[in-house]
């Protein structure tokens, strides 16, 4: 049996501007996965998630194509995941075959709520890892991070890939978007293999080093949000907002900066600092877009958390799922949390995740 598994994300700053190309944000991975077990099958293959106990689906080969019976699924990320990683493996002289795979997910609460934690990059990416695993394809992390962003670009079709890069790479990242059109252009008309051995325009991804001293602190809202349309909603709203918008992508790029120099140089404060203006920046956006972002919940969470001296803001496209808190000796983290479940906000326990 082959297992492997990616972590959920936490986007930490820069979310929103993140989607035009080179603008940077801040993610980390967080120690709560999505496993992907994967065996060698003989004639019909299993697709089954602990999730989704009663849509288990089967599927067969017919030549390099995977022949899927039950087309109204909730797998759409597994199975692109696998068309892309499989038309990888071919090109480079595989042989495809069979196989069964089981998904468990640690990524949404006991009764099937979504968290935000990225849940749909975290499978994708455990599931391109599992099948190049399968086909003896060593795991280079631009290989893993390439495949995996196209597979998620074509199901969801919007968002920046930042939630996949932090499923790769893993810890503390800043990562500045590339050009998805350029993106859509070259699959749909370049080899797979010649893609993702190309430079892809705008893209950068940085790990940083953690400053000491500073601990991730993340409350659930307890309501989930659908990242994707809100994606939507605001590239409706910005031209009509065109000069805003665009101050509000520079503000948002200068603040981002700001925090990976302070990250660089090891300055807590100065990070905080930045959490607190992209949190006003977000606002902002929110107010001339009409894109609920800090819903009062929210509002709630951060207000608490500045008042135990911690620096909070939403995380993600808001309109609920989390907020994070970046807390340091300074913040009374217990009383924090003591007053967030008083108002119907769930402390999770999760900590920053490395990647080996």
């Amino acid at each position: 049996m082959i297992t492997e598994k990616a972590p959920g994300k936490l986007y930490v700053a820069g979310e929103y501007a993140i989607l035009e190309a080179t603008n940077p944000a801040i993610l980390v991975a967080v120690d709560e996965f999505v496993t992907v077990m994967l065996t060698e099958s003989d004639t019909t293959g299993t697709i089954h998630s602990k999730q989704y106990a009663q849509d288990s689906i089967h599927w067969t080969r017919r030549g390099s194509q995977m022949i899927v019976d039950n087309r109204d699924n909730p797998f759409h990320y597994i199975l692109s995941a696998i068309k892309f990683t499989e038309q990888y493996v071919a090109e480079n002289g595989g042989t495809l075959a069979v196989y069964n795979l089981t998904i468990n997910s640690e990524l949404d609460s006991a009764d099937g709520k979504k968290y935000g934690l990225g849940s749909s990059a975290a499978v994708t990416v455990a599931t391109v890892k599992a099948v190049l695993h399968f086909y003896g394809v060593e795991l280079e992390k631009s290989l893993v991070f390439k495949l995996a962003a196209i597979a998620h670009l074509t199901v969801q079709g919007n968002g920046s890939l930042g939630d996949v890069a932090a499923s790769v790479y893993g810890g503390w990242l800043a990562y500045r978007s590339f050009d998805r059109e350029w993106l859509r252009s070259a699959v749909s008309s370049r080899r797979l293999t010649d893609v993702v051995n190309a430079q892809w325009p705008g893209l950068t991804i940085q790990s940083l080093k953690p400053v000491e001293g500073l601990e991730l602190i993340v409350g659930w809202s307890q309501k989930p949000a659908s990242t994707s349309q809100l994606v939507e909603k605001t590239d409706e709203e910005k031209d009509d907002n065109r000069t805003q918008y665009n101050q509000f992508v520079a503000d948002s790029r200068d603040c981002v900066e700001q925090i990976i120099a302070g990250f660089e140089a090891g300055d807590g404060h100065a990070i905080k600092q930045q959490i607190r203006r992209n949190r006003a920046l977000l606002r902002s956006l929110s107010d001339f877009s009409n894109v609920p972002i800090e819903i009062p919940r929210l509002t709630t969470l951060i207000d608490i958390a500045e008042k135990y001296h911690g620096a909070a803001k939403t995380s993600g496209a808001g309109n609920g799922d989390c907020g994070i808190v970046i807390a340091d000796q300074n913040t009374d983290v217990a009383a924090m949390k003591a007053e967030w479940q008083a108002n119907e906000i769930l402390p999770l326990d999760l900590h920053v995740h490395q990647v080996s």
